[in-house]
């Protein structure tokens, strides 16, 4: 089948790299839509006489579909907020339409994050994490002011900003494992190694690709003289101007960043609920239970024995 397909307005021809791309978007976000609804059923609806369903997973589930939801809709109707570009000429191709899902999903997300690190810091008193897990969401909404101040000024100065908040954030994230790393042993301590390398490439990804992209495209805005918009101005134009265009040129910059964000990152969030899930389980992986298991035993070893100071 080709996938040189032709689209009714405007007499648009995909891009074979661009059809390719939308094509595995939507696969992916279909796949994660439907683990979605295994976990659902797994946390959820248990059989009559099955596990008591852990309090607090619904909300973990419902921060959880916002993300996965948000991401499959940004998928199916992708664009590129500042540039106005998308690839369907429907209104919810419109700017304002999208960075709203996306603005949902992504405090969805962080809520998610700052849930599973308060659990983990209060099951193990690490102070640490417990701070950190405090400061995400209150730093995510300020990058989120930052991503819409971008999109109604087409300021990628803005961007930038934005981006490298979440790194700063992610960065914490990944302070707060490796001080949950001591804590556990056997495949807990597997997964928050996994949690900290993916929290590497992410944050290389970030400061190595996606800020730079939106600093040159900053000084390239400075240098060509381009007139920003005022903000109210920017919010009439997001609501009405949605440009379509298939063409791969316009969409490079787009797709790894996109790509990344719409598989690997719904993956982390629906790993979290899971994670969330399994509190009952963690404690026998702590360390620290070791330690305390054997403790009383060496006490009553002693308890029993003779007292032979008086001998």
């Amino acid at each position: 089948m080709s996938l040189e397909w032709q689209a009714r307005s405007g007499s648009l021809v995909w891009s074979n790299q661009v059809a390719w791309w939308w094509s595995l978007l939507t696969l992916v976000s279909a796949v994660n839509i439907a683990i979605w609804f295994a976990l659902y059923r797994w946390l959820l609806e248990q059989p009559a006489g099955g596990l008591v369903t852990k309090p607090g997973i619904e909300l973990m589930l419902l921060l959880c579909a916002g993300y996965v939801f948000g991401c499959a809709f940004r998928s199916f109707l992708p664009r590129a907020d500042v540039q106005r570009i998308c690839l369907f000429d429907t209104w919810l191709s419109s700017v304002m339409v999208g960075r709203t899902v996306a603005t949902v999903a992504e405090v969805c997300f962080a809520v998610q994050w700052a849930i599973i690190l308060y659990q983990l810091g209060a099951m193990t008193g690490a102070d640490t994490v417990t701070n950190i897990a405090w400061v995400i969401v209150p730093l995510i909404l300020i990058a989120e002011c930052f991503s819409w101040y971008a999109v109604l000024t087409t300021h990628y100065l803005y961007n930038a900003i934005e981006n490298s908040i979440w790194a700063i954030v992610f960065f914490l994230v990944g302070v707060a494992l490796c001080r949950l790393f001591p804590e556990f042993h056997g495949p807990v301590r597997w997964v928050l190694a996994m949690g900290i390398a993916g929290i590497v490439f992410f944050l290389a990804f970030l400061m190595t690709i996606d800020v730079p992209m939106y600093l040159s495209r900053w000084r390239a805005e400075v240098g060509d003289g381009s007139n920003l918009l005022h903000p109210l101005e920017g919010l009439r134009d997001v609501s009405r101007r949605w440009v379509v265009t298939r063409d791969h040129a316009e969409w490079k910059d787009e797709i790894p960043w996109m790509s990344l964000y719409f598989s690997a990152a719904v993956w982390s969030s629906l790993a979290l609920c899971v994670c969330y899930s399994l509190e009952d389980q963690l404690p026998r992986y702590r360390t620290q239970a070791t330690t305390a298991i054997s403790a009383p035993a060496t006490s009553t070893a002693h308890a029993g024995a003779p007292d032979l100071t008086n001998l």
